[in-house]
């Protein structure tokens, strides 16, 4: 496999052409408002089915973008939908270097961060109970599996696509396609890009340097899957390649979401901007 001949000949595509090319498997949106819109919509009628048809539905669930969560809890109490039928296995969370959890008082911490911008703004009366929003941990990581299978399977997984293809914490590594929950280290690309953003600053001194994720395993096994990727602002583009790769990359272990290829139900959601070709394509 030539990832670089691949890569220039994706880049070849127009959004048009891409979008054709991907047959139903990629939703292209205007804006990113519109994205994340999209996102909120799809995420609360699964809720909203769940709910209507009295049935504990499972979904993996990612707290970045973290844009949608504000639509999310607006439509949840407009609409009166209840949450109670959910349980929410969410993706990943940060670790100390020793392998515990980062604290919730953290500004990094997912946990922290998905308490206040979703749970928080949800009426008390439609929040799903404590113990069916499920963090991976030091404490349940061999459990989480036997959870996920009590909770009827993931019907959804949810998730954003990193910069080399990565979903949750599986960053690229041989027979990443068959991993399960476990402890990582953050590898280089994943902390420059991540100490980059949200105004930390670059600051890779006091970044961490390990994460809990959950596996590939988990996360290929969901019934359906939305993933997404975009380009956060018009000058910090680094998702354009991320996103042909996802949508149109043969499969492998050197870009893990190419591996939803061999899924039979699956989306990939951006906006026009990140899926069009850079400027400059080396």
């Amino acid at each position: 496999m030539n990832r670089s001949k691949e890569i220039r000949e994706l880049f070849t595509l127009s959004v048009d052409e891409m979008v054709k090319e991907c047959a139903g498997h990629l939703v292209v949106t205007n804006t990113l408002d519109e994205l994340y819109e999209y996102l909120a919509r799809s995420m609360v009628d699964e809720f909203a089915r769940a709910a209507r048809e009295k049935r504990m539905t499972g979904y993996i669930v990612p707290v970045g973008p973290t844009q949608p969560y504000a639509n999310m809890a607006r439509m949840i109490n407009d609409e009166r939908v209840d949450l109670s039928y959910a349980t929410f296995f969410f993706m990943d969370e940060y670790c100390t270097d020793d392998g515990a959890l980062v604290s919730t008082d953290s500004p990094i911490s997912f946990r922290g961060q998905v308490r206040r911008i979703f749970f928080d703004l949800i009426d008390t009366r439609l929040r799903p109970a404590d113990n069916a929003v499920v963090f991976p941990s030091p404490e349940n990581l061999d459990r989480l599996p036997a959870m996920i299978a009590a909770a009827g399977g993931i019907e959804v997984c949810y998730g954003g696509i990193g910069i080399h293809g990565h979903l949750a914490f599986n960053e690229p590594a041989p027979g990443i396609k068959n991993t399960g929950p476990r402890i990582i280290e953050i590898n280089d690309f994943t902390r420059t890009l991540d100490a980059s953003r949200h105004s930390y600053g670059g600051n890779l001194i006091n970044f961490p340097r390990k994460a809990i994720t959950l596996g590939m395993r988990e996360i290929l096994g969901a019934r359906k899957l939305l993933l997404m990727t975009r380009n956060e602002s018009k000058d910090f583009q680094w998702a354009n390649t991320a996103l042909r790769m996802a949508a149109l990359g043969a499969p492998g272990d050197d870009y893990p979401v190419t591996h939803i290829r061999g899924h039979k139900n699956y989306i990939v959601a951006t906006d026009r901007a990140t899926a069009t070709a850079p400027k400059i394509v080396l």
